[in-house]
């Protein structure tokens, strides 16, 4: 069989052998730390914060730490508070002339951004740190066996440590193994829940209709999604870029036709993680509200209303513009193409091209947000058609773009090591095609 040979290609190339093990050992590590929980709380009384993760918000948070924050574990606050550093410091980067200055310094300047990176992710982290306290004192508070000030100073030193170690696993994956590492270990995270959401479903289509029909019907269904997050991931519009010919040294320079691949949805899952957190505004706000205005924000906390979907996909679409604008600038494009003596056929150089490109972008991006709005819902209809809520999540949304984006990424990856050392690629129609730009999966 092909994919027995395939595996088998794999383990003889030493250089992959060895990245396999290394990301195979590191995971472990990762996985075993979500099960350590917390000095001075007691394990056994967990129940409630358990019943807090299992939807909204929580539930996300608790998706990307792999459960660790529903144990209450040391890795309990998992890799967000890098991925929400990351975010701003991205954000700031476009807005501030000597962060764009540095970012645009090479290797160094990415080192000091990086640096900076971490700087703000240590103090995310003591605030979150304090935030996820308060919150198990008020969930779990019975669990807390001595609620003292250590305890409290202790647990905030621990959690934060935790996730700056989940961090450098992250960077040692990226190092030494393979794939992007902080992706990596959030599929992980996602991945380990699938066993225990798959189960329940299961059993819940057996005790109540007796029969498999309506569970392999959703398994069908749950593959087709998978198809669709595929298409999503990897659609893309190839603008045909023309070289002019130079002649150095009785030698013929350019003169060929490459491509620059649009993608569909260059924003990848950003609008989605933008999109839930201002989605959780409303709920503090009803909250704080008064009975006459808790009418009002109600349909805001059951994600499975007409109200909260429709605010959310519209979202998510005003999102995916606003990331694809900061992250793909045509003007830039334009600059690079007229620098290398590059041209669109029948377009002319400079601002044209740029309001050329601009036009594609914005074409190709209405239907991208659409079908992503439309994913990220999907976990919704789920809902209403009977499925469990921890199955649901893998119906769309942010999850199930994250497990196909790094799966794709990774394989691109190993098959770019199997062509190298002369072996087949892993797909015989041809090459697998990964996220283009940054492997990233936030």
């Amino acid at each position: 069989m092909r994919i027995v040979e395939t595996f088998k290609n794999i383990w003889k190339i030493e250089e992959l052998r060895t990245r396999i093990l290394w990301t195979a050992g590191l995971c472990a590590i990762y996985r075993l730390g979500s099960f350590i929980v917390l000095p001075g709380i007691d394990a056994n009384l967990l129940s409630n914060l358990h019943n807090q993760t299992r939807g909204g918000l929580m539930a996300l948070l608790d998706m990307f730490s792999g459960g660790a924050f529903s144990n209450a574990s040391i890795f309990a606050l998992g890799i967000m508070p890098y991925i929400s550093a990351s975010i701003v410091i991205q954000l700031l980067t476009m807005v501030i002339p000597s962060l764009k200055k540095l970012s645009m310094e090479g290797e160094s300047g990415h080192n000091k951004i990086n640096q900076y990176t971490r700087l703000l992710t240590v103090v995310v982290l003591i605030f979150q740190s304090f935030a996820y306290l308060t919150n198990l004192r008020y969930q779990i508070g019975a669990a807390i066996i001595n609620n003292d000030w250590w305890f409290n100073f202790s647990s905030i030193i621990i959690l934060t440590a935790g996730s700056m170690f989940v961090m450098w696993l992250g960077e040692r994956i990226t190092d030494k193994g393979i794939g992007n590492g902080i992706s990596f270990l959030i599929m992980i995270g996602i991945i380990a829940r699938f066993p225990t959401a798959i189960s329940q479903e299961y059993a819940q289509a057996v005790s109540s209709s007796g029969n498999l029909i309506l569970f392999l019907l959703e398994i069908v269904f749950l593959l087709v999604v998978i198809g669709i997050s595929i298409l999503l991931v990897q659609g893309t519009r190839k603008v045909p870029v023309q070289y002019a010919k130079q002649i150095r040294g009785g030698r013929q320079y350019g003169g060929v036709r490459q491509y620059i691949p649009l993608k569909v949805n260059a924003a990848g899952v950003m609008p989605i993680i933008f999109a839930q957190a201002i989605m959780f505004i409303p709920i503090v706000l009803a909250n704080f509200g008064s009975q006459d205005t808790q009418s009002f924000w109600s349909g805001f906390f059951d994600n499975t209303t007409f109200t909260y979907n429709f605010v959310f996909a519209i979202l998510i679409i005003i999102f995916t513009y606003f990331y694809t604008a900061i992250t793909m600038n045509p003007q830039q494009m334009s600059d690079a193409m007229k620098s290398q003596n590059g041209f669109i056929p029948g377009v002319k150089p400079g601002k044209k091209t740029m309001e050329y490109l601009d036009t594609i972008m914005s074409r190709i991006t209405l239907p991208g947000s659409i079908f992503l709005a439309f994913v990220a819902i999907l976990p919704c209809f789920a809902r209403l058609c009977g499925v469990t809520q921890e199955f649901s999540q893998f119906f769309g949304g942010t999850s199930l773009l994250i497990l196909v984006g790094v799966v794709l990424d990774t394989l691109q990856q190993v098959e770019s090591h199997l062509m190298m050392h002369h072996y087949d690629g892993l797909m015989k129609s041809g090459k697998i095609k990964g996220r283009t730009g940054s492997v990233a999966a936030y």
